[in-house]
């Protein structure tokens, strides 16, 4: 008879690295054991990111099985830098080749939703285009980077007006302010030069 599966969660550690700590202690698993285990399946994966899925059972063992490595990792790793970029529409920060491309793709093929590696390239694709990542090849280089320079360029002057506006509502408003407190002092006064009059007249009769 199977066992009763309570919980099934989605992790991810680096190689060889798994220990005890709150996303484990969430799991209600033995964490030691976990990790033990983890770590003696991954040893030989370097120190790269590894998904793995854990399934829970009521009696609080557990299975897991590991993955590959994130498409992001490997296409960051191919293009030999370590983050993509923040604007990948205005900022390119390297390349791939197609070769590097297909055997990405190759790679994650078993965690893909195909056996196509055509299709798993296209999707590997768009990742690497998310990152800011150029494929030799198959992108041209550039077009792409006349494009990202000439995004960059429309955000700098959108970003320019959007400050100047900002500016000239806040002088606006303080201009404003300014005339509301001067009509508001002018009241005063004048309230107070009648109420002056009416005094000097009371103080004559």
């Amino acid at each position: 008879m199977a066992k009763e599966i309570i919980r099934i969660a989605k992790l991810q550690f680096n190689a060889g690295q798994a220990k005890p700590g709150p996303e484990l202690a969430s799991l209600g698993i033995v964490m030691p054991k976990f990790s033990k285990e983890f770590n003696d399946k991954t040893k030989d994966r370097g120190d790269e990111p590894v998904p793995v899925t854990i399934t829970i059972y009521k009696d609080k063992t557990f299975t897991f099985k590991t993955h590959t490595a994130p498409a992001s990792y490997m296409i960051l790793k191919a293009a030999k830098v370590k983050k993509g970029s923040e604007n990948s529409k205005t900022n390119k920060i390297g390349t791939i080749s197609k070769d590097d491309l297909k055997k990405i793709a190759k790679y994650k093929l078993e965690d893909l939703n195909t056996h196509d590696v055509e299709a798993a390239m296209r999707t590997i694709a768009g990742t690497a285009k998310n990152l800011g990542i150029l494929i030799k090849g198959i992108d041209n280089i550039e077009a792409e980077l006349a494009a990202a320079k000439e995004a960059a360029k429309a955000e700098e002057l959108a970003a320019a007006k959007e400050a100047q506006l900002v500016e000239e509502a806040e002088a606006a408003k303080e201009s404003k302010e300014f005339v509301e407190a001067e009509t508001e002092h002018g009241s005063n006064d004048e309230e107070k030069k009648d109420s002056s009059k009416n005094k000097n007249k009371e103080e004559i009769k």
